[in-house]
């Protein structure tokens, strides 16, 4: 079935990137976008665009209805669904199909069969393909689901059988956990999926996460194009993913690829699929779930085989047969993927949100966004913003290319995961390719933190900058005279003097500390200096009191200049009774109420914000004063939610 106009029901960097193949192929284009999207690249780079509904996925991106009607109105023929919102929804396939439009995907019956993972663990099963042992059961009740889970023995991964990116799971260690790991993994599926069901798994300790790319056409063909290793990762969701994996060799390969394509000739699949499997140190591997849609890092297996995968899917969509065979698909030299994320690496991975000041990609690699100095980053979607690719001739020369990359890469205004990433490709366990899904848990602290003489240096970069910035562009860097200053850098208070010693160079003095500094170059959003006898290169932006800067290699510090601020004494601690709201988000639920008696660490109210919950708990025993939220309101950062008192004063 042809068609010629293709609307694309999703948003940011992946419906652009539809857009760019949809156009190189001929085909009219349509975007769909919520209200925080309208000035998206992506509304504009479409030949039509039809605004759906509110900021909210629920109204706009996960609105069947709205998806469809803007289809009618402009006279689309067929849907790309992307990645995410209802990319795996059968609903949406079928209501596609039932309208007379062509979704670029599979059938609604082979979503439906793999969107379930119970029913689609048995239904590899019989095909031969590896699973892992645990529950699949109807019965859903707690006693039920622990005494499955006392039988397969601890650990016990509890999984949410519909969705995916890690929501609804859980790994329990001990009998005493279960029930509240339990409940937490029941809420989040139910909130973002709209069902509670799980699945109870073995859990296989420190595996590689591999999965294969698959493509079927509607002739009965079927291929595989590969493995990928998405083994980093952070709460189930991977951030750097790479092609080919270091733990799979060509006979590895050729039985996992065999496996994958048993698996999608079983469902009689049609379109792009990637099989997920854990492999163990043995090499013996097991079917994890299947993704029935186009993956986040599908230009990892474009960057090895050459190949256009939306291409392909866009001419099976069209009827086509595929274009090559298996025999007629080759592989070439090594590619690595790391998601851009906006969250903070040093705070637990929480999510950011607000306007990106300043964005300048890397030269050299392939970079996926929809960003632009003044895009808003919205805390009602997925917190990855980006994704970098390099493509080498070795796996050594892939890392190093993406690593520059990283360094070389300026996002400024909103905290993201850009140094966390370049620390993980450096880091000696990744380089030597052995990285599991235990990666980032058994390195954390030296993946997030910096070191003491990397934050002293940011201090005295800062200290600097506030002197020099206000007086450019008219050419006096800093008056003569000693300048002291107090500023925040980071959420740190720190005092500071900067001396002029000459024209261009200065000297900063923090406590103990004293930096020696010359500037060689200046512009009014960079700047070339050597500090401390080490020349480098920062970029920064600077609007009033707020000032952010990025020195190359290192994450990027934010600065709020507070030298003209009375010095408040004696301010109250953050012990003070009040529960802040950690980020901006959508309350989710709110767990206790006024005159309730709560436990330090209890759980008083869940916060969702980019597709995560975010339990907020009691720092310390007390009785609830006061409640200020309710389910479904949306919260900005540092909002009291909730107010406690301590039982003595209450009394």
């Amino acid at each position: 079935m042809g068609f010629h106009k293709l609307l694309i029901a999703n948003r940011g960097e992946i419906a652009l990137r539809i857009l760019r193949t949809a156009h190189r192929l001929g085909y009219a284009t349509v975007a769909v976008y919520s209200s925080a999207d309208a000035g998206s690249p992506h509304v504009s780079a479409a030949d039509e665009a039809v605004c759906i509904g509110g900021p909210l996925p629920a109204q706009s991106y996960l609105d069947i209805h709205a998806i469809l009607e803007a289809a009618r109105r402009t006279g689309a023929d067929a849907v790309h669904p992307g990645y995410g919102f209802l990319a795996e929804n059968a609903g949406f396939a079928q209501a596609c199909r039932d309208a007379g439009l062509v979704f670029i995907g599979p059938s609604p019956e082979a979503i439906r069969a793999m969107a379930d993972k119970a029913g689609a663990k048995r239904l590899m099963a019989q095909a031969g393909v590896p699973c892992i042992p645990g529950y699949q059961g109807d019965d859903q009740s707690p006693g039920r689901l622990r005494q499955e889970a006392e039988g397969i023995d601890w650990p016990v991964m509890v999984k949410a059988t519909a969705g995916g990116g890690g929501r609804g799971m859980r790994l329990v260690r001990t009998a005493e956990a279960f029930d509240g790991l339990l409940r937490s993994a029941q809420s989040e599926a139910l909130h973002a999926f709209g069902d509670a069901t799980v699945i109870l798994e073995r859990a296989i300790e420190a595996p590689r996460h591999v999965e294969i790319q698959v493509f079927a056409d509607r002739q009965g063909n079927a291929v595989h194009l590969g493995e990928r290793d998405c083994s980093v990762q952070r709460r189930h969701q991977k951030l750097v993913e790479e092609a080919p994996s270091p733990a799979v060799d060509a006979a590895l390969r050729e039985r996992m690829g065999a496996a994958a394509v048993a698996a999608a000739k079983a469902i009689a699949y049609e379109g792009a699929g990637t099989l997920e499997f854990l492999l163990d140190r043995e090499g013996r591997f097991w079917f994890m779930e299947m993704n029935t849609r186009l993956q986040v890092e599908h230009p990892v297996t474009e960057a090895l085989t050459g190949l256009d995968l939306v291409e392909w899917q866009l001419r099976v969509a069209a009827g086509e047969a595929l274009p090559l065979r298996q025999d007629e698909i080759r592989f070439q030299g090594h590619a690595i993927e790391v998601r851009l994320c906006a969250e903070d690496a040093a705070q637990g991975f929480l999510p950011q949100s607000g306007t990106l000041a300043a964005w300048q990609p890397p030269q050299g690699l392939r970079v996926e966004h929809a960003l632009a100095p003044g895009a808003v980053i919205p805390p009602y979607y997925d917190s990855m913003i980006a994704k970098l690719v390099a493509h080498g001739r070795t796996r050594d020369e892939a890392r190093r290319r993406l690593a520059r990359g990283l360094r070389e890469l300026v996002a400024l205004g909103v905290t993201t995961n850009q140094a966390f990433l370049a620390r993980c490709l450096l880091h000696p366990a990744f380089a030597r390719g052995e990285a599991t899904t235990a990666f980032i848990g058994e390195h954390e602290q030296e993946l997030t933190a910096s070191t003491p003489a990397e934050r002293s240096r940011a201090r005295a970069l800062a200290a600097w900058l506030l002197v020099a910035g206000p007086a450019w562009p008219a050419g006096t860097l800093a008056p003569a005279l000693p300048i002291g200053l107090r500023f925040d850098l980071d959420g740190e208070t720190v005092a500071a003097e900067v001396v002029r010693t000459r024209a261009t160079t200065f000297e900063v003095r923090i406590g103990a500390d004293v930096h020696a500094l010359e500037c060689t170059g200046l512009r009014p959003d960079g700047a070339q200096l050597v500090l401390d006898g080490i020349a480098q290169r920062l970029a920064f932006v600077r609007d009033g009191r707020e000032l952010r800067f990025h020195v190359a290699g290192a994450q990027p510090h934010h600065v709020r200049d507070r030298s003209l601020e009375p010095l408040v004494r004696g301010t109250a601690s953050n012990g003070d009774g009040r529960v802040r709201a950690s980020m901006n988000g959508r309350v989710v639920a709110v767990l206790v109420e006024p005159g309730q008696n709560v436990t330090a660490g209890q759980a008083v109210l869940t916060l969702e914000a980019m597709k995560m919950e975010h339990v907020h708990s009691a720092a310390s025993a007390g009785i609830v004063k006061a409640v200020h939220a309710r389910a479904g309101d949306q919260v900005q950062a540092g909002r009291v939610v909730v107010e406690l008192e301590a039982p003595a004063a209450a009394s």
